[in-house]
């Protein structure tokens, strides 16, 4: 098997040599203690990425961002052809395929842890998509109990078979593979052999995963230090080799032959987008199609950061010209990124750069200072995906003056397809219990898989007397906004954020004004904001990391596809500035507040163990984060006006 996408993850870097001289070396060495306590790299969360990739059936497994896209890709087909509206409005006696499975909104990005990458109603697609309230009866089947007789087995695959004629073909290939987990014991594609059981839960901790995560606390910050020196090693010898002079003699001695020619053609990729996005708004299909020929001609998905992201956006313009952006970006999801490969790649991001790394950092710390004398937090984290930030939420409020409180946490997601629409973020709260028995919190947990604007109050099964938290970290960029339906999902979800009246509501949004709803307009601040993107890896992350091509492709080539080829409610990657953020949640009734001087200064210190480009700021009680001045996140905090 391929060692790229194996489970074993080495950090150990054998065979490469470190410059210990070097300037960002001794400010890594001798940042702070304070900065090592609280890095959100620390062995807790080393542990829990460790503990996901061991789980011995998630190279099986696809990304949760984007699993549940078929499922609405095949509903919305079927409401097509029945001349329904999609989705459908909501039923009281709808069964288990009620309203609240249909479609989802997602995250990604990215890194979206993920988000997971990773979202909103799409018929065809769903960048980041990821929820409905799981079934009771989501314990272990004995398969013996379902069926007696070997033919009955037989019986079931073969109406599995006959029933996948029908499905669009866009559909898992046309499998239905997960549509079949945990019933009749068909797991994972796989049929079980008869009396056995269903695996009630998936590893959940393994010795070599023990030994991360009860090393002393510097044993993570070390291991992030070497990652990211490793990434500055490569690079750097990157950009060595895009400088040396290549001959076109072999051999020794002058030659008579013509001196080789070190200068490169020059061409101004973006201009020629911008140019070839114009003729495609208006129809020149002529002069669309020529454009386009010269764009190939000098992109590459292998080349420069440059010549990436040019690729990714002709991939997009292609799809806008023939017609076919739905279809693509429904093809592009369909191919079923393991979870392991994601998780992979969303270690690389964080090692490579700080956004997602501050944004744990401060909303974690910004909880426990405020909660510190609670004796009960119950966080509500909205798109929790595989719940990387709580780990090291859990260690660090075990070691609270005076002990641990009790800590509920409920998870929600977007469902999704099978029998068990909660399973993914079921098993994301057996790996977060683990650790709270290791670190000896008290806690409980409970998943909510559901459209967000179809979670009500009673949901969530809030008690008196609870410090009540509520997040959100970069995931309602999906929620569908006024300019797709009168009923904006994002302002439903803030409806419900204050109407349950959180002590504090932690808002983080990727910052970006590509959701107009002219298409030139539109690509152009596409381009300007995956140009930042793309530029930061490319500074970054060794040009042969499978993992960065994973990123762009993936990840950031599905969001610009998404943006550039779909319209209507079928393009579901809609961010607004922080400032559009901020002016609606003040109508929902919200205000704001700061972080702590004290956060904001630990944050700004560990951004500068990073690039020195990547840039940290304040605006009006928002955290911004950037990379050479453009601003891509940013994360707030609010609480009810009244």
């Amino acid at each position: 098997m391929d060692p790229r996408f194996g489970n074993d993850f080495n950090h150990e870097f054998r065979g490469i040599k470190f410059d210990v001289s070097n300037n960002n070396n001794n400010d890594l060495s001798s940042s702070s203690n304070e900065i090592n306590e609280d890095c959100d790299l620390s062995d807790a969360i080393l542990g829990y990425i460790s503990q996901v990739l061991m789980e011995e059936d998630m190279e099986d497994k696809s990304c949760m961002l984007y699993e549940s896209l078929d499922l609405q890709a095949a509903e919305k087909s079927f409401y097509d052809v029945l001349g329904k509206k999609y989705p459908p409005s909501p039923s009281p006696s709808s069964s288990f395929y009620d309203n609240n499975y249909v479609d989802q909104y997602l995250l990604a990005s990215p890194y979206d842890d993920g988000s997971n990458v990773v979202s909103s109603s799409m018929s065809s697609n769903s960048n980041n998509g990821l929820l409905l309230d799981s079934p009771d009866n989501s314990s272990s089947v004995n398969v013996s109990e379902i069926c007696d007789e070997d033919h009955m087995m037989i019986k079931f695959k073969e109406g599995v078979d006959e029933a996948n004629k029908f499905l669009p073909g866009f559909i898992g290939g046309g499998s239905l593979s997960k549509y079949e987990n945990g019933v009749g014991g068909v797991l994972e594609g796989k049929m079980l052999p008869i009396g056995s059981k269903v695996r009630k839960n998936p590893t959940l901790r393994t010795k070599e995963i023990d030994l991360i995560l009860l090393c002393s606390m510097g044993e993570g910050d070390v291991e992030l230090r070497m990652m990211r020196n490793s990434l500055r090693y490569e690079t750097s010898n990157d950009k060595l080799k895009d400088k040396e002079p290549k001959c076109l003699t072999k051999g020794k001695g002058k030659g008579r032959g013509r001196k080789p020619k070190n200068k490169k053609e020059v061409i101004d990729l973006r201009t020629l987008l911008i140019t070839c996005a114009q003729a495609v708004a208006s129809d020149d299909r002529r002069n669309a199609s020529e454009l386009l020929n010269q764009i190939r001609q000098h992109a590459s998905p292998f080349g420069d950061g440059s010549q990436r992201l040019a690729h990714c956006f002709a991939n997009g313009l292609e799809a806008r010209l023939a017609g076919t952006g739905s279809q693509i970006y429904r093809g592009l999801v369909s191919k079923k990124t393991s979870a392991a490969d994601y998780i992979k790649a969303y270690y690389l991001y964080i090692a490579s750069s700080p956004f997602r790394k501050i944004s744990n950092f401060a909303s974690n710390r910004t909880i426990m200072d405020m909660a510190e004398n609670a004796a009960r937090i119950h966080i509500i984290d909205f798109g929790i995906l595989y719940g990387f930030q709580w780990p090291t939420f859990i260690q660090r409020i075990s070691q609270r003056k005076g002990g641990p409180p009790h800590v509920r946490l409920t998870g929600i997601e977007f469902p999704q397809p099978g029998f068990r629409p909660a399973e993914r973020i079921e098993e994301t709260g057996a790996r977060l219990k683990e650790y709270a028995k290791q670190f000896k919190v008290p806690f409980e947990y409970a998943a909510i898989a559901k459209r967000w604007e179809n979670v009500n109050v009673e949901d969530l099964k809030i008690d008196e007397g609870e410090f009540l938290v509520v997040t959100c970290i970069y995931r309602s960029k999906n929620l569908l906004d006024e300019t797709v339906g009168v009923d904006s999902a994002r302002n439903m979800v803030l409806d419900l954020i204050k109407k349950i009246s959180p002590n504090i509501f932690i808002h983080g949004i990727l910052n970006g004004s590509y959701n107009a709803p002219f298409f030139v307009t539109r690509f152009r601040e596409a381009l300007f904001h995956f140009s930042a993107l793309f530029d930061m890896l490319e500074t970054n992350v060794p040009r042969e990391r499978s993992e960065r091509m994973l990123l762009e492709g993936e990840i950031f080539g599905r969001e610009a596809l998404n943006v550039i080829a779909c319209e209507g409610w079928e393009r579901i990657e809609r961010p607004e500035t922080y400032k559009q953020w901020h002016a609606r949640n003040l109508r929902a009734g919200f205000v704001s507040f700061p972080f702590s001087r004290g956060v904001i200064k630990l944050a700004q210190e560990k951004v500068g163990l990073y690039h020195k480009d990547f840039m940290i700021d304040e605006d009006n009680h928002w955290v911004l984060q950037g990379w050479k001045g453009r601003i891509i996140y940013a994360i707030s905090c609010w609480k009810p006006a009244s």
